[in-house]
């Protein structure tokens, strides 16, 4: 069998002129991924169940290893609201754990984590979309994350209102520092000095929830439009041994109908990850 898309929806919708003043905002410049910090995160929440509990201990015990409760604060709304909105396209915060435990190296984790950033954060996520844009227009030279092209997106965006982005450009600029910091723990960027992107290699884990991502977002027909893949860059080329991987996966089960793959779960997407039950 075979993975066929025919050209058709392959391409990510537009995001923009979607999202109001209210939901968009720079919080990117606050924090990246924080790989360490978000993982310890997700196991005080699986462990006590409860925000008010978790927030209370992060503070208190400064897990973040802040020295004021200020700036322990401001990591943990950040962190804390890209848990807090996932929904169940993603691994439950109590499975999450789990998850990254499964992962074989950091930036395993990262790829994990970046896609509660992606639900959590519209400018990101727009962002994300724009880039996916030119890797399928342009190939890899399409991820090309010089500040001037960050700009040049940014200054793309349009609110709701049909009102056009406009932060200082102080912000704008600080944002993309952040935007490159997520690439480079994803592996999008290779170094620190790096500006072209290039096609980041996936973990077993990730794949998993990136597939399930997809799966959950488009049902029968995601390997028509594999959003999770897209969102890590997965130019289509590659579409067909990462559809082999996931086939080989004993919690993915394969069909065909007319020759055409179809991959579906077992059972429910993320039964792989049993809810966490250790201590911090």
């Amino acid at each position: 069998m075979t993975l066929r898309t025919d050209g058709r929806g392959t391409s990510l919708p537009s995001l923009g002129s979607t999202y109001s003043h209210d939901e968009v905002s720079m919080a990117l410049t606050r924090c990246g991924l924080l790989v360490d910090r978000a993982e310890t995160l997700a196991r005080l929440y699986a462990h006590h169940r409860d925000w008010t509990v978790v927030e209370e201990k992060w503070v208190e015990e400064r897990f973040d290893e802040r020295s004021t409760r200020g700036s322990s604060k401001t990591i943990y709304r950040a962190l804390s609201s890209r848990f807090k909105t996932a929904g169940s396209e993603l691994p439950s915060i109590v499975q999450l754990p789990s998850v990254l435990d499964q992962c074989e190296t950091v930036r395993d984790k990262a790829q994990v984590l970046y896609f509660y950033l992606l639900e959590d954060d519209p400018l990101v996520k727009y962002t994300v979309h724009r880039y996916v844009d030119q890797l399928q227009e342009s190939g890899v030279e399409g991820l090309n994350f010089e500040q001037e092209t960050v700009n040049r997106l940014l200054n793309e965006f349009h609110y709701d209102d049909g009102s056009e982005f406009d932060y200082a450009e102080s912000t704008t600029r600080r944002w993309g520092e952040g935007l490159r910091s997520v690439m480079r723990e994803i592996g999008v960027l290779d170094t620190q000095q790096s500006l072209r992107g290039q096609i980041p290699n996936m973990g077993t884990t990730p794949l998993l929830v990136a597939s399930g991502y997809s799966w959950e977002t488009h049902g029968d027909d995601w390997l028509s439009q594999p959003t999770g893949w897209l969102y890590l860059f997965q130019s289509e080329q590659y579409w067909d041994s990462l559809a082999e991987r996931v086939s080989d996966d004993s919690n993915w089960e394969a069909s065909g109908i007319h020759g055409e793959l179809r991959l579906q779960p077992v059972s429910d997407t993320y039964d792989w990850a049993e809810p966490w039950e250790g201590k911090v």
